[in-house]
């Protein structure tokens, strides 16, 4: 994986679903971290229904199955998120696969 490139790219378009959030009236006032984390953790337990109903097509975006679709608004929630608290996550997430790929099997034998 190309560092530079994944950082750029993954920044520029943080920027952008942060800049489209902030249009649509969604930092009118702001936001506390406990909400945004509601919200993400809200994307998450809608992927898990989409699951209990046999992950039929999204509502919304047909072409693709609710599983995906939430996962991509959990991705979505994340890096609007970010970008509002200013965190360069496309480098965080960069350099925490780096870290991981040092750690022992299954971090020493965790469960899960």
């Amino acid at each position: 994986m190309n560092r530079l490139i994944f950082i750029e790219s993954f920044n520029y378009t943080q920027k952008e679903i942060h800049n489209l959030a902030k249009a649509k009236g969604w930092w009118d006032k702001e936001r506390n971290d406990g909400e945004l984390i509601a919200l993400i953790h809200s994307e998450l337990s809608e992927a898990l229904e989409a699951l209990r109903h046999g992950n039929p097509p999204d509502d919304k975006v047909p072409q693709h199955s609710g599983l995906a679709a939430e996962l991509a608004d959990v991705v979505i929630r994340v890096m609007d998120m970010a970008e509002a608290r200013k965190i360069d996550l496309g480098q965080v997430i960069f350099d925490k696969h780096e870290y991981n790929s040092t750690r022992s099997h299954r971090h020493g034998g965790k469960n899960f």
